[in-house]
């Protein structure tokens, strides 16, 4: 592919941000993985962060920027979403708990479509919510067929363990209590596209009190269905 616009600051802009999909990098990294010069990759990188197109991790790294969140929200007519609305819907009905759909976005999972418990105590997470990947049942699925780097880079300071995704594997759903957040459970499982590579979690969750410490005893049945279901529709429309 040409990476060549024959605009250069945009041409240098997108090679930083095409690096930092790959999670959190020094400016050193920066300039290792894009070639170009050290202070043309700092001012770059500083122009991009004003624009919050780039942001700082807790140890100083680059990383994608909350932008990207609100920007994935927009593209949220898409076919995935889209085939996805109708899914959450009966889910969410089925199981009596909010549902949503999470994508992996860098070192993030983004949430690009959800249904809403309508009445009572719930958990309601706002389409285009950016969230961690080292918690979770959602972050569990996303990294459990993600490639070996990912899956590595994912598990650094996550509260779950290689074991654990191992088992995501074997019975193809996650559950969490207490991890993403005290006092909600969640119930994930993995969408597939066409490619053969997960590219979605469809989750339920909501307060402890109702779906206890084991979610998945209740509800991993209903939400392995609707990630078949979401898998099929884009089968047939082919997406990803």
């Amino acid at each position: 592919m040409d990476n060549h616009s024959g605009v250069g600051v945009v041409d240098k802009a997108a090679a930083i941000l095409g690096a930092l999909e790959h999670g959190p990098a020094t400016l050193a990294k920066l300039v290792e993985t894009t070639h170009l010069a050290r202070p043309t990759v700092h001012r770059i990188a500083l122009a991009l962060e004003h624009h919050h197109l780039v942001g700082r991790n807790t140890s100083g790294a680059f990383i994608l920027g909350a932008r990207f969140s609100q920007l994935a929200a927009t593209v949220g007519e898409d076919r995935l979403v889209s085939a996805a609305q109708p899914v959450l819907t009966v889910l969410r009905d089925r199981t009596g708990e909010s549902s949503q759909l999470y994508r992996l976005y860098g070192s993030q999972r983004i949430c690009i479509a959800a249904a809403d418990r309508p009445v009572g105590l719930r958990d309601s997470i706002p389409v285009g919510t950016a969230m961690t990947m080292h918690a979770g049942s959602a972050a569990q699925v996303l990294l459990a067929w993600a490639d070996p780097q990912h899956m590595h880079a994912g598990l650094e300071g996550s509260r779950f363990t290689a074991t654990d995704l191992a088992l995501v594997r074997e019975q193809g759903y996650a559950e969490s209590a207490g991890e993403r957040e005290p006092g909600v459970s969640s119930v994930s499982a993995p969408v597939w596209g066409t490619a053969g590579t997960v590219i979605a979690a469809v989750s339920i969750s909501g307060p402890i009190e109702r779906l206890t410490l084991h979610p998945a005893a209740a509800h991993a049945r209903s939400v392995v269905d609707a990630a078949q279901q979401l898998t099929e529709v884009l089968r047939r429309t082919q997406v990803a």
